[in-house]
Formats: C-alpha cells, sequence, structure tokens
C-alpha cells in the first residue's frame, strides 16, 4: 500500500505543478478542477445512491461546473459578467437550493426509501463539497501571486499528510477519533502539523515560489492548514462511515478515491483563500 501511495504521488504531483506552471497559457487549472468535480460528483452519487436518482446527478454535475467556471476571470467575459458582478453568487446559491425545492414532487411517484427522499439534500450537499469548496482554489489562482498561493495550499496540506502518516506509524499512540478514522493518532497530528508549518515557511523565502508573506503569517496559515484540512479529512471518513465503505472509490492506487485525496485540499484551499483576501490584502 505504501508503495502504491508514493508511486501514484510521484506520477500525480509533476503533472499538478505542470498544470499550474503552464496555466497562464491555458485554463489549464480550471479544467483540471471541472474534471474533479465530476469526478467527485460521481463517487458521491454512488456512494449515497444518488444514481437511483439520475436526474439529479446531472443537476449537481452541471452546477458543480458552474460553480468552479465562474470563479474563473477568464470565463466570465464569455457571458458578459465580471468576478465581482454580485448577481453570480445569488444565482449560484439559488441553484443549489432549487434540488431541496423540487424534490417532494420530482420524487412523489417514485418507491419511497431514505435516500430517495434526502435526494435533494445530498444533491446541494455534492455540488457545495464538489463546486464551491473547489471553486475556492481557482479563486486562489486569481489573486495577484495566484499561482504560488495555490502551490502552498497544496504542498502544505501535502507535508501535513505525508508527515502525519510516517510520524503516527512511527510514534502513534492516542488515537484521534477512534470511531470515525482508527488509524489517526494525536501524535501524528502533532507531526503534521510541524511538516505544515516547515513547509509554510519555505515560502517565504526569495525563490520563485516565495510570496510576500511575513513569517508569522506563514505559521499560522500553516496551522490554520493544519486544522481545516485535519476537518476535511475527518469530515469525509465520517462520510464513509456513513455510508459503510473504507474509501471512496480506487481511481488513485494507495490513496483511494478522489473524494479521499480532496478531502483536505479543498478544505485548506478555502482557508488559505479567505485569509489572503480577509488578512493580507
Amino acid at each position: 500500500m505504501l508503495k502504491k501511495r508514493v508511486l501514484t504521488s510521484v506520477i500525480g504531483i509533476p503533472i499538478l505543478v505542470a498544470v499550474l506552471w503552464f496555466d497562464s497559457f491555458l485554463p489549464l487549472f480550471t479544467i483540471l478542477a471541472v474534471t474533479l468535480g465530476i469526478l467527485s460528483n460521481l463517487e458521491c452519487a454512488r456512494l449515497i445512491s444518488l444514481s437511483k436518482t439520475k436526474i439529479f446527478v446531472v443537476y449537481s454535475i452541471i452546477l458543480t461546473i458552474g460553480v468552479i467556471a465562474l470563479r474563473d476571470s477568464t470565463v466570465l467575459p464569455f457571458i458578459g459578467a465580471s468576478p465581482d458582478a454580485l448577481w453570480i453568487p445569488g444565482v449560484l446559491i439559488a441553484g443549489t437550493a432549487l434540488p431541496l425545492l423540487v424534490t417532494p414532487f420530482f420524487l412523489k411517484r417514485q418507491t419511497p426509501g431514505t435516500y430517495d427522499r434526502l435526494s435533494g439534500l445530498w444533491t446541494t450537499v455534492a455540488i457545495l463539497y464538489n463546486g464551491w469548496l473547489i471553486s475556492n482554489l481557482i479563486g486562489l489562482r486569481g489573486l495577484e501571486d495566484g499561482r504560488n498561493w495555490v502551490f502552498l495550499s497544496l504542498f502544505v496540506t501535502f507535508a501535513y499528510d505525508t508527515s502525519a502518516f510516517f510520524t503516527g506509524r512511527s510514534l502513534g499512540r492516542h488515537k484521534m477519533a477512534p470511531r470515525i478514522s482508527p488509524g489517526k493518532t494525536w501524535e501524528g497530528a502533532a507531526g503534521g502539523v510541524v511538516g505544515a508549518v516547515l513547509v509554510s515557511l519555505f515560502f517565504t523565502l526569495p525563490t520563485p515560489l516565495g510570496l510576500p508573506l511575513p513569517w508569522y503569517h506563514a505559521v499560522i496559515l500553516g496551522l490554520l492548514v493544519s486544522l481545516f484540512g485535519q476537518s476535511g479529512d475527518l469530515l469525509e471518513s465520517a462520510f464513509k462511515r456513513y455510508t459503510g465503505v473504507k474509501d471512496s472509490g480506487n481511481a488513485l492506487p494507495g490513496h483511494g478515491g478522489w473524494l479521499d485525496r480532496l478531502d483536505s485540499i479543498v478544505f485548506a484551499g478555502l482557508v488559505v483563500y479567505y485569509y489572503a483576501v480577509w488578512v493580507l490584502q
């Protein structure tokens, strides 16, 4: 399993870096984000048996594409909009709420069941989780030095995951959340925080990935990414326990499915984006 995990990372990370590095020529990162949003939606649909109501699956994918694409400033001119257009958030919020409103009417002719009655709710959750959360990485890419901000989000998350994994394997004794994720320990989490802060501090150095970031803000970001990334990981673990599966899929050998890999990344992108916008700008 460890060999598969390392091999997947060795192949996947350079591809991700290349997509971000050459994103100024083509909106490659947005295309990648949309693709991941679609794949994550399909995994969600399979896990919660939403595939019984295919119209909701199609609807969630369409809205996910829209939520992500509308965060890209290069896409907005094609629909006659600007990034600060106030109607865009309203449309997206109304769009995600629509499944909740139409579910009783659409499903009243179908055999009632737990998942069927909750189809509207799960569709809204899928759009927000796979669309809005991922879209924050597109918003981050659109900021000044946006490419490096995205790299910070990704590499600090990877540093936390890797440090927590190896620290937990060697020193882990005290379980963090045994009923949700039995493998996670407090010792592993502490090691993850150290790794995350160290990598975050790297972005204060004068390198091609450097950011105009004081060291204390880098430390805070390392701590926040650790907290939010771990929270996202536990949230997705709880979701898997609810649906009775170990992994959301097997698309990424050693990592599981797309949801398994994105769970901490999307929450890291969320906190880094709003920290950069609300605190640093």
